[in-house]
């Protein structure tokens, strides 16, 4: 990396030319996208934030300021430093130092009030311990995951500061090829629905959107991504982009670390806790059922070790030729439709895998405005004339129609859902309808991974639609802490539930491809009094979709052995809950995207969906048009 040590003595150069020798700069090294300055003197760079601005503008690079070791005051004496300017109420539960990088890591219930102001109370943490604050929110629910992920990133930070170290390096390398095309092959998610990956090249680097699994396919040519392409090699892969955790975007993720990879990966924090979670219940779901297992707990590891979180909006260097910025996508908590800066203007592209164009009660609609755009990458699951979805009102109350119908006749309501996303959408949903008494108080069973998954949504509030969150922050009213919910946490309990009086159960996996929800179905489904409700896609192939259409029977395989199941529960699909944009949302947003796209590439759907889409969309906008297929290679420049 000769040339990447000659970008950052050039670095290196203009910084100690326009920085005041007070400042007694010791050292100046990438850190992943961020170029981090030591200085045995901090506080005259922090408190001189134009000067920092002035230098990353000029140099197009976002500059971290960290103090010199030799300058740290004494972890003990930093600690009461902290607690006697953060107030009492932020009510901190850690505070760790991590010398590696200079950071002080608090968690508090209340992060807020840790920042202070305007960030004053973070400053003179700063000032007066030369520790950098890192802060986070301690969960309002306990959460296992984000206790794993965080002492991961603790007890190897040595090893992570090396990790971005030589990221950063790779990032910044000289550019040796000119930008001068662009092209894009369609790896997984092209007229399906699963295995989302997609490769964008240039002559110089290699990027990766997404890279999932088809949870419901049993060949692995049709169940993971098609990395045996020509067009891919792992060597060549400068950086993969998850824009969010559900596993037919994220799932495939941890192989490529398997097998080589030793790149970043670039999402939301959200997706990066959310995405852990998926992949780690992924691996003990397999290994339940039997199934080969692709990668190990290892493998998720080493994601986690790679992985740089980034925020809404944050313009960020992923390679010499290639920015990112990640906007939200209004799909589940820290989903992203993914924007990339390719070349100096040469060309700009979106890619919108998973979007909802409308507010949901958890989040906020899908953004549709970029700097530039030539590109368009856009999800068609409900790409058909006939997929129109009732209102967010109208789909509440068939809901809650179904459910008092059900609990009237003594029943119980097994909802099938993805433990990210339409889990907590229901929740606010039911514990909305039990405290404006328009559905019975009845408990509420949260199995599978909804009850981690919740926590971790309670631990990001910020990714939250601005409703919620006003009603969580001013009002003091968050649904997910609600009583009436209830956890489900070993086999005897659920063996209560079934047996148990009429209740609502949110079970996972949302096409009974595996997890509890398939063992409730099983129980529940000989009984005339019961009801089961879809409210998400259920894919080609899976129990779920063969059970939606109203068979009175069906086949079961156990141990290579074949079980006929009889179904006698009432059977229900709620339109409406979807994460998905419907017809008229998907038309509504190609249309409304701004700047208006040259091209529109239609992704992430059944053949006929696809294509159908394309069709409206060149009629309709006079634009070119195209539902690729699996190993379609597009020449864009």
């Amino acid at each position: 990396m000769l040339i990447s040590l000659e970008t950052l003595n050039e670095i290196k150069e203009q910084i100690l030319e326009k920085t005041p020798p007070s400042a007694e700069i010791t050292q100046i090294e990438f850190e992943g996208p961020e170029v981090a300055v030591y200085s045995r003197n901090p506080q005259i760079l922090v408190d001189n934030g134009e000067l920092v601005k002035s230098l990353a503008k000029d140099l197009r690079k976002r500059i971290v300021i960290r103090s010199d070791p030799s300058v740290r005051m004494k972890e003990e004496k930093a600690t009461k430093i902290v607690k006697d300017l953060v107030p009492e109420e932020a009510e901190i539960t850690s505070i760790q130092f991590d010398p590696n990088i200079g950071e002080i890591l608090i968690e508090a219930v209340k992060p807020g009030l840790v920042i202070g102001k305007n960030g004053v109370t973070l400053r003179k943490i700063t000032s007066e311990t030369f520790w950098r604050p890192n802060v986070s929110r301690t969960p309002p629910l306990d959460s296992s995951i984000i206790k794993t992920v965080r002492k991961i990133l603790f007890t190897e930070s040595e090893e992570r500061k090396k990790i971005l170290r030589k990221i950063g390096r790779r990032i910044h390398r000289k550019q040796m090829f000119p930008s001068d095309w662009v092209r894009v092959t369609s790896l997984g998610g092209y007229r399906e629905v699963g295995r989302s990956a997609t490769l964008v090249r240039t002559p110089e680097s290699t990027i990766l959107v997404d890279c999932g699994v088809s949870v419901g396919r049993s060949s692995n040519q049709n169940m993971f991504p098609r990395l045996d392409s020509s067009e891919f090699s792992i060597e060549e892969l400068d950086a993969v982009v998850v824009t969010h955790a559900h596993l037919d975007h994220s799932g495939f993720v941890p192989y490529l670390y398997k097998y080589g990879y030793e790149g970043p990966v670039y999402t939301t924090k959200a997706t990066s806790n959310m995405m852990t979670l998926l992949q780690i219940d992924y691996l003990d779901v397999a290994k339940k059922e039997g199934r080969l297992l692709p990668y190990s707990t290892k493998d998720v590891k080493e994601l986690v070790l790679h992985t740089i979180p980034l925020n809404y909006g944050e313009v960020t260097d992923i390679a010499p030729d290639v920015r990112l910025t990640l906007h939200n996508a209004g799909h589940i908590l820290g989903s992203a439709v993914v924007h990339l800066h390719i070349g100096n203007g040469l060309y700009n592209l979106a890619v919108a895998q998973d979007f909802k164009y409308r507010k949901t009660n958890l989040l906020d609609p899908a953004v549709s405005r970029f700097p530039r755009l030539e590109a368009l990458f856009m999800e068609s699951t409900y790409g058909n004339p006939q997929d129109v979805m009732p209102s967010n009102k109208e789909a509440q109350n068939h809901l809650r129609d179904i459910i008092n119908e059900t609990l009237n006749r003594g029943g119980k309501v097994l909802v099938p859902v993805l433990a990210v996303g339409r889990a907590q959408e229901l929740q606010i949903v039911i514990e909305s309808l039990m405290s404006k008494k328009q559905i019975p108080s009845v408990p509420v069973y949260l199995d599978g991974m909804i009850s981690e998954a919740t926590a971790v949504t309670t631990c990001h509030p910020e990714y939250l639609s601005r409703k919620l969150r006003d009603k969580i922050f001013h009002v003091g009213q968050n649904p997910f802490l609600a009583e009436c919910f209830h956890k489900v946490e070993s086999k005897e309990e659920r063996d209560q539930v079934i047996l148990g009086d009429p209740s609502i159960i949110l079970a996972t996996s949302g096409m009974l491809t595996g997890g509890p929800s398939v063992e409730y179905f099983e129980k529940l489904s000989g009984d005339k009094n019961n009801s089961i409700i879809f409210v998400s896609y259920q894919g080609e192939g899976s129990l779920g979709r063969k059970v939606q259409k109203n068979v009175n029977e069906i086949t079961l395989m156990e141990k290579g052995h074949a079980r006929v199941l009889k179904i006698d529960m009432e059977v229900h699909t709620v339109i409406g809950f979807s994460g998905h944009s419907d017809r008229k949302e998907l038309l509504n947003y190609a249309k409304k995207v701004s700047p208006r796209p040259e091209k529109y590439f239609l992704i992430h759907g059944e053949k006929s969906k696809c294509i159908s889409l394309a069709s409206t969309l060149h009629k309709m906008l006079r634009v070119e048009t195209k539902a690729p297929e699996v190993l379609e290679t597009l020449r864009l420049v």
